[in-house]
């Protein structure tokens, strides 16, 4: 097993091995790719993780293989060919289609047949021996009135149903059938409901698209399609070419006197029981892949979003739009904490816009607000034009930005939102939940299901507990990736952290509202629920910003706290320098006289901890996030009706899908770039260009009002 992952990853068999014994002792993959690189050969998460998915694969094959073996083994039909040929399966469909004519069927045209004594007959005509002779004379050998065979025709069609299971049993001749549907077959659809696929399914009322290149967002959008009964589709192949493959290979006497029936049976094979079951595999193997290509781009799309950086130290003022209903308006500080809020009315019916500046203008000057932060929602850009007039109104150094809103109401209607703030109502969470993803994105999203941030394609149509684990594992990465500062994190947050479950996430918040903020990272020892195995996996990710010791404020792991002290013994600095300067660290190095293997054997750890514990201490309080494009501030608001083609503005990437990117430009409708406007030369992957929250610059190619689109180019020189 670890060969063959090693050759499929492109690794050493080592790295595999050593891996998988971490996997099997319950070690995190964030802690796995962060703590033991010595041991795994520096592999990154993805890697770690491809790996924990094959090797699942792989063994769940084995087990398979092992299950099956029994079974044939069990009715006495195991050959030492057909043992060699299972055990050398590589894929779980191969195992299954060498354990098809053994597996227990149930009642069929076949066993029926075989019931009325037709299988000698059968074997008789697909053993092809005799040339000469009379078919009809000998069936008539097998006529039985007791078993229900009164006539030749029906010992023959009986004969022919045996052979056609036969046929359809045979491994060999439904891997050549699904290997020519996948290399020559087509995806076809066409309308079921003429009038709903006229409106929403437009271009697939006739379509066909050949399967081993079809893209994986038309498969969703047929899929979808299919469900709502707007479209019927199938896999569509040249039904004469698969007899005659079939013909091919079970035809091994032409001068026999069965050919004709062997030929019926042929077609009768594959029109009735195989093609079925292979367009049924292939439609499910194509939705596999399309699912796990969605999946993929909702994944880096989410990570894209959670990295962000935050806006540290400003107080904002969420805004969350609204007609009817009013816009809430709510001021928080540096912190995330709730200040105040109220409701205006600035948009139809009630349009009270004065009165609405004038609270606003209240909050600005009560607390010093920075930043106002507007949902992108209903009625976001007519509040947009409000807080661009307050802008020329204020003295303030004041922005307003546009953030993305999804999932706000869902997390205002949650127990975490009503724990946090039981006596606001929903929309009003919601807004402070707007707010505070401008002051920290991680920090407020993790609080949301990752399926409702809308950075996806068709992310309702794919399997859904694929979609969650693999979301769940993208703010797994990130969360650690980041680190977490211990005293201020939410439930929500930790929860996230390597070895920490719920229960235990709870825990530590209560121990901090019990005994207070932590100092020391032993602390957690104490913490209900969080034993040695948990505490290994966390302790290096939860951080204590002004810890006593400089360590417990870094990603240097607890265990590699003697090394980093040995380290700073042997440069010659103390804890205060590394303190309030990090760059000592490599300016001591530079005049150093050992290479970083030397220098790990001094300090008693590997070579990779030790570059890990250097970059920790070079730069202790550093945010990944920091390297990641800030969101975009405005101070002026644009309309449909300002734009015209040619023009050049910056806009902020919303989502990046198969076939583009959608842009927030500033106006109503986000624009769409695509595929062939993103670069002069070209692109197969709108993410090898650009990622959800990256500012770029756009040229206006064209605008329809009437539709609300833009269509724009990266183009722009």
């Amino acid at each position: 097993m670890f060969q063959l992952i090693a050759e499929e990853l492109s690794i050493r068999p080592n790295q595999v091995k050593n891996t998988v014994e971490l996997l099997d002792d319950d070690n995190t993959v964030p802690f796995i790719s962060r703590y033991r690189k010595e041991v795994t050969g520096s592999l990154d998460e993805e890697q770690i993780r491809a790996i924990e998915d094959r090797i699942k694969y792989l063994r769940t094959l084995e087990e398979r293989k092992k299950t099956v073996l029994k079974s044939i083994a069990d009715q006495e039909k195991l050959t030492p060919e057909l043992e060699a040929r299972i055990i050398q399966a590589q894929k779980l469909q191969d195992v299954e289609d060498l354990y098809r004519p053994y597996k227990p069927k149930r009642r069929t045209r076949a066993t029926i047949a075989r019931g009325k004594g037709l299988e000698p007959l059968a074997e008789t005509i697909y053993a092809q021996e005799q040339i000469t002779g009379d078919v009809e004379e000998i069936a008539a050998a097998y006529i039985n009135e007791e078993k229900g065979v009164t006539s030749v025709k029906e010992a023959l069609a009986g004969a022919r149903d045996i052979i056609a299971e036969m046929i359809s049993d045979n491994a060999d001749i439904r891997k050549i059938i699904r290997e020519t549907s996948i290399a020559n077959g087509m995806l076809a659809s066409e309308a079921a409901d003429e009038q709903v696929a006229a409106r929403d399914y437009e271009m697939y009322m006739e379509f066909k698209e050949a399967v081993k290149s079809v893209p994986p967002y038309r498969i969703l959008a047929i899929n979808r399609g299919e469900k709502e009964e707007a479209l019927y589709a199938w896999i569509e192949v040249d039904e004469e070419k698969m007899v005659g493959l079939i013909e091919k290979h079970i035809i091994t006497n032409t001068q026999s006197i069965f050919i004709e029936e062997l030929k019926i049976a042929a077609a009768d094979a594959y029109q009735r029981l195989i093609s079925p079951a292979i367009q049924r595999e292939l439609r499910r193997t194509l939705t596999d892949k399309a699912d796990e290509h969605a999946i993929d781009v909702f994944a880096r799309n989410l990570r894209a979003l959670l990295m962000q950086p935050p806006l540290k130290d400003k107080f904002i003022l969420g805004i969350d739009p609204g007609y009817r209903s009013g816009c809430k308006v709510a001021a928080i500080d540096i912190t995330g904490k709730y200040l105040e809020g109220e409701t205006i009315y600035p948009h139809p019916p009630q349009k009270q816009w004065d009165r609405s500046k004038a609270v606003i203008h209240k909050f600005i000057k009560k607390y010093n607000m920075d930043i106002i932060a507007i949902g992108n929602g209903t009625a976001s850009r007519e509040t947009e034009q409000l807080a661009a007039e307050i802008l020329t109104e204020t003295e303030n150094d004041l922005y307003y930005t546009i953030v993305n809103e999804a999932g706000a109401s869902v997390y205002s209607a949650s127990p975490v939102a009503r724990k946090e703030f039981p006596d606001l109502d929903a929309s009003m969470r919601g807004n402070i939940s707007i707010a505070r993803r401008l002051l920290d994105p991680l920090s407020e999203l993790v609080k949301i299901d990752p399926q409702s941030i809308g950075v996806g394609l068709y992310q309702h149509d794919v399997d859904q507990n694929n979609l969650s684990e693999s979301l769940d594992h993208v703010v797994e990465s990130c969360v650690n990736a980041v680190g977490v500062d211990l005293n201020t994190a939410s439930a929500s947050l930790l929860k996230y952290v390597a070895g920490i479950n719920n229960r235990v996430a709870e825990n530590i918040v209560k121990y901090r509202e019990e005994h207070g903020r932590f100092v020391n990272r032993d602390q957690l020892k104490a913490v209900k629920g969080l034993g040695a195995n948990s505490y290994t996996q966390s302790a290096g990710f939860l951080r204590i910003s002004d810890s006593e010791n400089l360590f417990d404020s870094t990603g240097v792991h607890p265990e590699s706290y003697d090394a980093a002290n040995s380290l700073l013994h042997h440069l010659d600095l103390n804890v205060d320098t590394v303190r309030d300067n990090g760059a000592m660290i490599k300016l001591k190095l530079k005049t150093a006289n050992e290479t970083m293997d030397q220098l790990s054997t001094i300090v008693g750890s590997g070579r990779e901890t030790l570059e890990d514990i250097i970059d920790a201490l070079e730069k202790p309080g550093r945010d990944p996030r920091a390297d990641m494009p800030a969101p975009m501030l405005r101070s002026d608001v644009l309309s449909m009706n300002d734009l015209y083609e040619g023009m050049v503005l910056k806009g902020t990437v919303r989502n990046v899908v198969d076939f583009g990117a959608f842009v927030d430009i500033g106006v109503k409708q986000d624009g769409l770039v695509h595929l062939s406007q993103m670069a002069k030369r070209f692109v197969k992957n709108p993410m090898d260009v650009v990622s959800v929250g990256d500012v770029i610059d756009v040229k206006i190619m064209k605008v329809d009002k009437e539709r609300g689109r833009i269509g724009l180019s990266m183009i722009v020189d």
